[in-house]
């Protein structure tokens, strides 16, 4: 009986010791409706096999839509913390709501990874590292490279009024065109025309017809390009179409000169490292020293879109 206590207890030694205990992580993304979280999935699908491979699991927790949006957020990080998570890895899109949610997973020993968005407050919400674009640089920079093509007035678009995430994109998109002397306007429309190509198509009509110096669109979103090229198709109208994110459609818009740029952020990367980071951060104890890490922005034009379609054509850009 004292030897087989003795055995036990070694046993147990060595597997704290190895750090062998399985950790679980949540990974919590946005609308199941939403193309560019699918891209963000690969990721983690691919990350899923080293975590599994350690012992560990991965939960993959999305909103319904983007209708409820910061509601939605706290009720997945709270389902997380109820099934014991060990680790969560979000994006930060709406900071009233979700900051609360996260400080009180952190308060309760869950390690927070953040990714894809919210880089300001960081340190809030006291994540390991952030995976993703800096926002307010990538618009920065499309809307100094639309100045540069020509243009003179650009239309910015944001899909999802309030995402801190996007509202830094159109402020950098302002002060990058600022810098040439160009004008920006921004137009909001709302939630329940997310991925809507033919109403959002509509609403970029109505702008365009009401003042004829917007020569440029720049959308938060890639079906935000989609619905710029319909308005253009049904008014005859010239504009340079841009876009954050882009999709195969995209990819050939680009190629065919019916779309300016896209601004590239590499969504499968975010969805891969913040997913294999954390729980390489909760097993191993390992950290990576540039602090943020950032997978974009990158400018996406004639002259390189042919680099990036065989990626796309996999899933992974």
């Amino acid at each position: 009986m004292k030897f087989t206590k003795l055995v036990a207890a070694a046993s147990t030694a060595m597997v704290l010791a190895s750090g062998a205990m399985a950790q679980d992580i949540a990974v919590i993304a946005g609308s199941i409706e939403d193309a560019f979280m699918d891209k963000i999935k690969k990721g983690v699908d691919d990350a899923t096999h080293m975590v599994e491979a350690n012992g560990g699991t991965v939960q993959y927790l999305r909103t319904q839509n983007y209708e409820n949006f910061g509601p939605d957020l706290v009720t997945l990080i709270n389902q997380a913390v109820a099934q014991g998570v060990d680790g969560i890895a979000i994006p930060v899109w709406v900071p009233d709501a979700q900051i609360p949610a996260l400080q009180a997973a952190a308060a309760e020993g869950i390690t927070i990874m953040q990714y894809n968005s919210g880089l300001p407050v960081k340190d809030e919400i006291n994540a390991v590292n952030y995976f993703g674009s800096d926002e307010y640089a990538a618009g920065f920079g499309g809307g100094a490279y639309m100045a540069e093509q020509g243009a003179t007035h650009i239309l910015c678009h944001i899909q999802m009024p309030g995402a801190i995430n996007l509202e830094q994109r159109c402020q950098g998109v302002t002060d990058g065109a600022a810098e040439h002397g160009v004008k920006v306007t921004t137009i909001s429309t709302p939630p329940n025309l997310d991925g809507d190509v033919t109403g959002t198509a509509e609403a970029f009509k109505a702008e365009l017809i009401g003042d004829s110096s917007i020569d440029a669109l720049i959308s938060c979103a890639d079906f935000g390009a989609a619905a710029a090229a319909n308005a253009v198709e049904q008014t005859g109208l010239d504009l340079k179409i841009g876009a954050f994110d882009f999709s195969t459609a995209t990819l050939e818009r680009i190629a065919a000169g019916q779309q300016t740029m896209a601004i590239d952020q590499q969504p499968y990367l975010q969805g891969f490292l913040a997913t294999s980071m954390l729980f390489a951060n909760l097993k191993f104890g390992t950290e990576i020293a540039t602090d943020p890490v950032l997978t974009g922005p990158a400018i996406i034009d004639a002259s390189n879109v042919s680099v990036v379609e065989a990626g796309a054509a996999l899933g992974a850009r």
